[in-house]
């Protein structure tokens, strides 16, 4: 299969073998490439993490699937519950202070995706949106276990609360004032999982556990 290559005449600025050398190509992404970047040009408006888990990828996706885990690897998501909107559950964010967080966990077990769609004092605008991913292992590094790949992208009300009336206080810190700590907080929280995940898996424990049993609200 191939396409038709005028279709891409009118459009400005690219770079293919068509109109670049192989050696114009290396020194421009020599260009590109520096020794340090600065943590926004990286992290600024998207902040993607990684990490290799010594667990099966099934297992691993599983675990994720079920929201109430939530509780036990992240570092301040607890007391989840039910609301009366199937599928969606609320509960405290202790980072802040009486602070209510709802949450919808949508996930594809082909492609092993789990995302949260998320959003802080109210469950009508689900906007905070954590996108996972778990990777065979098997077929990226060719070796047991999973990777798992966790993606945040910077919506627009980071910067500005657009439900002040429904914070718990007029002084209440905003999600969005912690963004350039996500890369930290999220790789903190990774290790968490990543712990919890190959202690049970090692242990020969049951990696899920039933809501009843996790973590002591």
């Amino acid at each position: 299969m191939s396409t038709d290559r005028s279709t891409l005449a009118d459009v400005p600025g690219l770079i293919r073998v068509e109109n670049t050398t192989p050696e114009q190509l290396a020194a421009h992404c020599t260009k590109m490439t520096g020794e340090t970047y600065p943590h926004q040009q990286v992290y600024g408006q998207y902040c993607t993490i990684e990490a290799f888990v010594d667990c099966p990828p099934e297992l691993v996706y599983d675990y994720l699937r079920q929201g109430h885990h939530l509780e036990e690897w992240t570092c301040s998501l607890r007391q989840f519950t039910p609301t009366g909107t199937p599928g969606l559950w609320a509960g405290r964010d202790l980072l802040e202070p009486g602070t209510d967080i709802y949450c919808r966990v949508v996930a594809h077990p082909e492609a092993m995706t789990v995302d949260y769609h998320c959003a802080w004092d109210q469950g009508d605008k689900l906007w905070m949106i954590y996108l996972m991913r778990v990777i065979p292992a098997a077929s990226v590094l060719d070796r047991p276990g999973s990777v798992i790949t966790w993606t945040n992208c910077r919506h627009p009300y980071y910067e500005t609360n657009p439900y002040p009336d429904r914070a718990p206080s007029p002084d209440r810190r905003w999600v969005g004032d912690y963004w350039d700590l996500f890369y930290a907080g999220h790789t903190v929280e990774m290790n968490n999982l990543k712990a919890i995940l190959e202690h049970r898996h090692r242990s020969g424990l049951p990696v899920s556990v039933p809501p009843a049993a996790a973590v002591k609200r």
